[in-house]
């Protein structure tokens, strides 16, 4: 039987990943098994550009710190190695950073997700990952308010043209 000591530390650790699920808008939990150390490292570049938290974590102290905050879903993906990679404002980008590495890596696969308070599968976590950055939407708004404008623009000029020359 571990010890009170070790014990209270496991909790610390339940306690402080638990918040850190809660605060989260999105996490991605991932088997990294057979990277090797430059892939892993590229990997965990990427992440840490894209603003997201990233470790490898305890499956059992994992599943008490998801079961916590009412993530009981989990409970079957974590077995075997697992890392944990939470965003606090993207809810994409977690999604879009790992399906895409494990597109081009086979050793890694994704085990599951949560956005938002709702536990994902795999195929949700990789539909998630296809949509596009809040960037590059906000661009595709910014493109159709423009175009729009700039059609009514044309249209007042037209109305403006054709009252000029009757």
């Amino acid at each position: 039987m571990p010890s009170e000591k070790i014990l209270d530390q496991k909790k610390q650790v339940v306690d402080a990943l638990a918040e850190k699920m809660e605060k989260a808008v999105a996490g991605v939990m991932v088997d990294y098994r057979g990277l090797t150390v430059e892939e892993d490292t590229k990997l965990r570049n990427e992440l840490r550009a894209a603003g997201i938290e990233y470790a490898v974590v305890k499956n059992t102290l994992t599943r008490f710190a998801a079961n916590r905050i009412g993530y009981t879903e989990f409970d079957e993906v974590l077995n075997g190695p697992t890392a944990l990679a939470l965003s606090y404002d993207d809810v994409v980008a977690p999604a879009r950073v790992l399906a895409g590495f494990a597109e081009k890596n086979d050793s890694m696969k994704i085990k599951a997700g949560f956005m938002e308070g709702k536990a994902m599968s795999v195929d949700e976590v990789v539909a998630l990952s296809k949509i596009p950055s809040k960037d590059t939407l906000y661009a595709m708004l910014a493109g159709g308010l423009n175009a729009t404008i700039a059609g009514l623009a044309r249209a007042i000029d037209a109305v403006r043209e054709q009252k000029e020359t009757a």
